[in-house]
């Protein structure tokens, strides 16, 4: 028989933020995440596109819960597995362990000894979750430019996360958001 899908609501997100023990600065954050998830899930709508705002909203909240274990590349990876621990929708695990960075190729995974999966956003939710993270800085709404800034300082301009970022932000950018004047991202 096949497990029922279960996907958190707010209240039930921040109770287990607290109970795998995120510390405040981690839940500053993910509450600013999912302000700017949820802004960015409802523009993306308005341009006809069926986005799950319950998912991306748990997504939004859940996303850092790794970091209750680890504050390493791996934070994405372990919270997954905390997801499926407490048995929630995989939707959910997936979102949790494909929003670092711009999302971790198969053989990158494989590199940094995360398992053989490729942890690269493709539903619209896991992408919306990813990208709102990239907006957020701390508990601090940025430019994507800044984030980028960033990750090129980090891993070199060369790096393939460069591109996957570059990427995500064009998917925003042109495809559904490219009619909105004077409303940046």
């Amino acid at each position: 028989m096949r497990r029922k899908s279960r996907i958190p609501g707010r209240e039930e997100c921040l109770k287990i933020l607290l109970e795998e023990g995120v510390n405040s600065n981690v839940l500053r954050h993910v509450l600013k995440v999912e302000e700017v998830a949820r802004d960015l899930a409802g523009r993306v709508e308005s341009k006809g596109y069926d986005v799950d705002e319950e998912l991306v909203t748990a997504g939004a909240l859940l996303h850092d819960v790794g970091r209750s274990v680890t504050h390493d590349v791996s934070h994405g990876v372990v919270g997954g597995r905390i997801v499926r621990r407490r048995n929630l929708d995989e939707r959910l695990a997936r979102i949790v362990e494909r929003h670092v960075g711009g999302g971790i190729s198969r053989e990158e995974a494989v590199e940094l000894k995360l398992g053989s999966l490729s942890l690269v956003p493709e539903t619209l939710e896991e992408k919306i979750v990813c990208y709102a993270d990239k907006l957020v800085d701390g508990d601090r709404r940025v430019e994507f430019s800044e984030t980028l800034k960033y990750f090129k300082e980090k891993l070199g301009a060369e790096h393939p996360a460069i591109k996957r970022l570059e990427d995500l932000d064009a998917f925003f950018k042109e495809t559904l958001l490219e009619k909105e004047q004077g409303n940046p991202l």
